[in-house]
């Protein structure tokens, strides 16, 4: 497996999906039935083939990721061949940007001297969709790209 399974919840959003999946490999409902109570070892490698697939879907078109932490924010722009980092940091200790109240205060301030903006990109590698994965899994979300589209007013990007 080269991500990680969907979760429960996932999988059952993608109930279809993965329906037309297992048709696609002419597997009945009847068979995968008998797939998941006799061979369950097989089964769990056909959800790993699936789940892998809607990650290489949604990888495939991401542009921007975000990930917030108290005095940080990291905002992501994917190209194809490279990925730009707007950074901001909050110097101010009591301020914590994951709160309404902490946001509100980087809105108000961010030009000031307690926040600094930084920017950096660097060269994807061969394996585009497993390096914004890697970024997902250190807590990255996917978004619009709003925040950056923002930022990049203030910071020269590369």
């Amino acid at each position: 497996m080269k991500y990680i399974r969907l979760s429960k919840e996932q999988l059952d959003e993608m109930h279809q999906e993965f329906i037309n999946f297992l048709a696609a490999q002419s597997i009945t409902a009847d068979e995968w039935e008998d797939i998941k109570k006799n061979q369950p070892e097989t089964a769990e490698q056909e959800l790993d083939v699936f789940s892998d697939l809607i990650w290489e879907g949604v990888l495939a078109k991401v542009k921007y990721l975000e990930h917030f932490s108290p005095q940080h924010m990291f905002l992501f722009k994917v190209g194809e061949l490279k990925i730009s980092m707007i950074s901001i940091e909050v110097e101010n200790k009591g301020v914590d940007i994951t709160t309404p109240q902490g946001y509100k205060w980087l809105q108000d301030n961010f030009m000031k001297d307690e926040v600094n903006l930084y920017s950096s990109s660097k060269l994807l590698s061969e394996d585009r969709n497993n390096d914004i994965f890697v970024l997902i899994r250190q807590g990255a979300n996917i978004t619009q790209g709003d925040l950056y589209q923002w930022f990049e007013k203030f910071v020269e990007v590369e």
